[in-house]
């Protein structure tokens, strides 16, 4: 088995190293390659269950690689595109997959939506004391931006995070959605200037 060599620091590392605040462009640069992994995954019929910024890697061009796909499920197989079983990381886990129902990939888009929620505001929306406190506030969905940490966030980030991290799973947005974004066609479109 031949994979590539990322020796960079991976996306845990780097909101650590600066207390977890991007600006909306720096989000976005992680954020746009990120959610474009997911899709491709998705198209083919892979969740990969775990997204979590540990499992962000860059390699030494800085091009970002989703790695670690020991939870990944292919939905593809399975008629009715359902999966089941609690897997995933406490802060990023999508309620559905802690409810015990049986869900869908857009368990990913709720991890990806974490990580853009915590790299623009440099916590997660959803925490607690404990693990289990953690997973109670997961379960709860009571997405909030504290004025304080998001007055400098714009209204699309917000609107684009709502859409991510709903709770209700018919109304969350899917990855190809996700791309359609204003946000995220902005972030990109700057990126070609």
């Amino acid at each position: 088995m031949i994979i590539d060599l990322c020796d960079s620091p991976d996306l845990f590392d780097r909101i650590s190293a600066r207390a977890g605040v991007f600006s909306e462009p720096e989000a976005a640069a992680v954020f746009s390659p990120l959610i474009s992994s997911i899709g491709y995954c998705h198209r083919v019929g892979i969740a990969h269950r775990d997204i979590k910024p540990d499992n962000i890697l860059f390699d030494s061009r800085g091009n970002l690689k989703l790695g670690d796909f020991g939870s990944a499920e292919w939905f593809g197989m399975n008629e009715r595109g359902m999966m089941s079983g609690v897997v995933g990381t406490p802060y990023y886990v999508a309620p559905e997959v802690l409810s015990g129902r049986e869900y869908n990939e857009k368990v990913d888009i709720w991890s990806a939506g974490v990580i853009l929620y915590v790299m623009l505001a440099g916590v997660p929306p959803f925490y607690g004391e404990t693990p289990t406190d953690t997973f109670e506030a997961v379960l709860r969905g009571n997405l909030r931006f504290p004025p304080k940490i998001f007055r400098s966030v714009s209204p699309e980030a917000k609107d684009l995070l709502r859409k991510m991290l709903c709770k209700d799973v018919s109304r969350r947005f899917s990855a190809e959605q996700v791309q359609r974004h204003p946000w995220v066609i902005s972030r990109s479109m700057a990126d070609l200037t």
